[in-house]
């Protein structure tokens, strides 16, 4: 779902940051080659996260959720100079469109991809982490949300992707699939938390700004 008038969109386009040519030419191939593009952040989101990412100023951001990468790239490019982006995914189709780009973006060192399941891989990770990007399966997301947020510092951020699902989340009586009311909960229990603060902006499908007290 489209939240403003997509002529809004582009103008807001025309008076922020160029996409950069890697970014352009990685958004050209999962439009051509992927199933489900639309799943991929996109320049204005993209522009957004690596706005943000600059702001923090992060040593370990964790991803959940890398599609074909062009999230992890505009991350990564906020990292502090020995920085780290660990990025998780269990589709095996996108994994090799993700490692090409993030080697032309530069990135490659920086970026820890780890292929497997989401819930497995995360109490592994033992590091404290400045900022979390969560857009994955969203029957999970709470899951992911409790695994996380005791490894996340104070003062750190998480934002969760397509909050606002198409717009479904404002009818439940009529959207009572799986996914629609896993995202309400998700929503409900960010909202309950006290140990966070947090805005959820209708950017794009929804974003879900959490920063940890």
């Amino acid at each position: 779902m489209e939240f403003i008038d997509e002529r809004l969109t582009e103008y807001c386009l025309q008076f922020s940051g160029e996409e950069d040519e890697v970014l352009k030419e990685l958004q050209r191939e999962t439009h051509l080659k992927v199933m489900s593009p639309r799943m991929l952040s996109g320049h204005l989101q993209g522009s957004w996260l690596s706005f943000l990412s600059h702001l923090v100023q992060p040593e370990l951001i964790l991803e959940i959720g890398t599609y074909t990468g062009y999230s992890a790239i505009c991350l990564a490019k906020g990292l502090k100079e020995k920085g780290k982006l660990i990025t998780i995914d269990v589709n095996e189709e996108t994994e090799s469109i993700a490692r090409k780009y993030f080697a032309k973006s530069g990135f490659e060192d920086k970026i820890d991809f780890r292929l497997g399941d989401a819930g497995t891989i995360i109490p592994g990770i033992h590091e404290t982490l400045d900022l979390v990007f969560i857009d994955a399966d969203k029957r999970n997301y709470s899951r992911y949300y409790d695994l996380i947020i005791d490894k996340v510092r104070s003062g750190g951020v998480i934002i969760a992707d397509n909050v606002l699902w198409s717009g479904k989340i404002l009818d439940l009586q009529k959207n009572k699939d799986a996914d629609t009311l896993a995202i309400h909960s998700f929503n409900e229990k960010v909202k309950s938390d006290q140990r966070v603060e947090k805005l959820l902006l209708p950017l794009r499908d929804g974003l879900f700004v959490i920063r940890k007290k």
